[in-house]
């Protein structure tokens, strides 16, 4: 009597193990063909999107490293640093207006230093590349890497330090 309902047993589970299977491969099937899958419908993040080799053609190599390869140019050697000139400071790749001069403050780092951006124009990242989360700073239209926010800016205003690095802007004097 005993083995029968063993016999019994081990039918069922196998009948219910088939019907499992089955249910799966199913539902396999048919999640794997959804409209997520389908490139036609991709949706466009940025208002300026291009191929990295429409970048390239456009920025120089050191501008295409930092812009969009995050990279860091080396402290004190832009120019823009110390310009204190009023005017605006854009996007080098799209163009966007990013900062303005009467924000702009000298940190001593040796990267212009900003003490807030414009604010719709500027998109906050995670940055983990050295081992640590910081603050990465991009522009919200393109997507290109501008540098890093900090909080050592003057106490007085905002104390933000947008740590910028300056092959990514370009200078619009005010006229």
């Amino acid at each position: 009597m005993k083995n029968v309902s063993i016999r019994n047993i081990f039918s069922l589970t196998k009948k219910i193990m088939k019907k499992i299977a089955f249910v799966a491969l199913a539902f396999l099937a048919f999640s794997c063909n959804t409209k997520a899958q389908d490139t036609n419908n991709k949706e466009q993040k940025y208002g300026v999107e291009k191929t990295d080799a429409q970048w390239k053609a456009q920025l120089s190599a050191e501008a295409y490293t930092v812009l969009r390869q995050a990279g860091t140019e080396r402290p004190f050697s832009s120019p823009l640093d110390k310009n204190y000139s009023p005017g605006v400071y854009t996007c080098k790749a799209c163009g966007v207006p990013l900062y303005e001069s009467e924000h702009k403050f000298d940190s001593g780092t040796g990267w212009p230093s900003f003490d807030r951006a414009v604010e719709e124009n500027i998109e906050y990242d995670v940055d983990y590349k050295i081992g640590y989360a910081r603050s990465e700073l991009k522009c919200s239209n393109c997507g290109s890497h501008l540098g890093h926010v900090f909080d050592d800016g003057p106490k007085n205003t905002t104390g933000k330090r947008h740590c910028i690095n300056g092959i990514t802007l370009e200078f619009i004097p005010q006229k």
